[in-house]
């Protein structure tokens, strides 16, 4: 007789504001729930917190339909919807200044309801909730932190498992046009550089190519790993970016994935390129207490999820460095490997 395996059971708390606000703008909640329930784990709860104008929707009938739309979508995937009404203040300086904190909240609500869950995913920047994951560790639950943009340096330090959202597979769109493919040639992905040659010009850089259960196992070259890694020539890092900057696990970059031609002969080559490398996250987080006008319209959520087509992506520092308009003709001629990837593919002893 066999017993049944117990699934682990996970709660899942959405900061949705702080999160929107910071980088996560068209986030796809139904793929954070995968990524949350990895290994088939079973959802206690979903919670997403969100603002709501009231104030704003009487005389903004989109905005209405728009936000409705938006926590229609939300209670469809299993999520229950925790709205923060927005209060407005007139400041010192006279500036009329919209508030709808739901901080509090999540924090009662992951603290009480955490005695029937394994694995909690808080879904936040916000270094206020550090002692929120403290004391859920102390209950002995598994506490996971995915955020985008200016992410508390203590909350990611006190986590279980930080992982930043650019990272997770299909959970924010990808720049391009129609539907790009994440992890293949052809197509892009996002990751960190974990391995740099400086005297010869070249790197590796590491992304997750699915949402896998072992998440541990980053090591791309054993079978079983979620992991994947392409090549890069240092041309292709953005203006800004420096061979002395690397490699940083910290900097997270988006780029295109190419196929090398050549024939592979061991299990520490790679047969993808990494060209056109640019910055993901914002250069050096930005000042939140500085809102912009469309900020100052508080409470306002993106569009449903899985609609982004045609959706404006927030500005970020993207620019390339002049050198690698080269990109892949650079060691590449004609389509074939022209074997400048191949003589430094094989230096890879000290990858970790």
């Amino acid at each position: 007789m066999t017993s049944a395996t117990v699934p682990t059971r996970v709660g899942v708390f959405v900061d949705s504001v702080n999160v929107t606000r910071n980088g996560g703008y068209g986030m796809q909640y139904d793929v954070l729930r995968e990524f949350a329930c990895r290994g088939e784990g079973l959802a206690m709860r979903l919670n997403a917190y969100a603002a709501y104008d009231a104030e704003r929707a009487e005389s903004d009938n989109q905005y209405r339909i728009n936000q409705r739309k938006f926590y229609d979508v939300l209670r469809e995937q299993g999520y229950k919807v925790i709205l923060k009404n927005v209060k407005w203040y007139i400041d010192e300086r006279g500036v009329r200044i919209g508030k709808a904190n739901s901080d509090l909240d999540l924090a009662v609500d992951v603290l009480s309801q955490s005695q029937n869950m394994d694995r909690i995913l808080i879904a936040t920047g916000d270094g206020d909730f550090v002692q929120v994951v403290r004391a859920l560790q102390s209950r002995g639950c598994r506490v996971e932190v995915v955020a985008f943009d200016n992410v508390s340096t203590d909350l990611r330090r006190e986590a279980d498992l930080f992982l930043s959202g650019y990272l997770i597979p299909g959970l924010l769109p990808l720049e391009g046009e129609g539907n790009v493919r994440w992890g293949e040639a052809g197509g892009k992905a996002r990751g960190t550089c974990y391995y740099f040659n400086a005297e010869k010009g070249f790197g590796f850089v590491r992304f997750l190519k699915e949402i896998g259960s072992n998440l541990w196992d980053v090591d791309s070259r054993k079978i079983g790993s979620p992991f994947a890694s392409a090549f890069f020539h240092v041309s292709e890092l953005p203006r800004g970016v420096t061979a002395d900057d690397l490699p940083n696990r910290d900097m997270i970059f988006e780029f295109d994935l190419a196929k090398s031609n050549r024939p592979q002969t061991g299990e520490n080559y790679t047969d993808l390129l990494a060209t056109h490398l640019v910055r993901a996250q914002r250069e050096n987080g930005r000042d939140v207490g500085v809102r912009t006008p469309d900020e100052a319209r508080a409470g306002e959520e993106p569009a449903p999820a899985r609609q982004t087509e045609g959706r404006e992506r927030q500005p970020r520092y993207n620019d390339r460095n002049s050198r690698s308009n080269e990109n892949v003709s650079r060691y590449s001629e004609g389509g074939r490997d022209s074997g400048y990837v191949s003589r430094y593919l094989a230096d890879t002893n000290n990858r970790d």
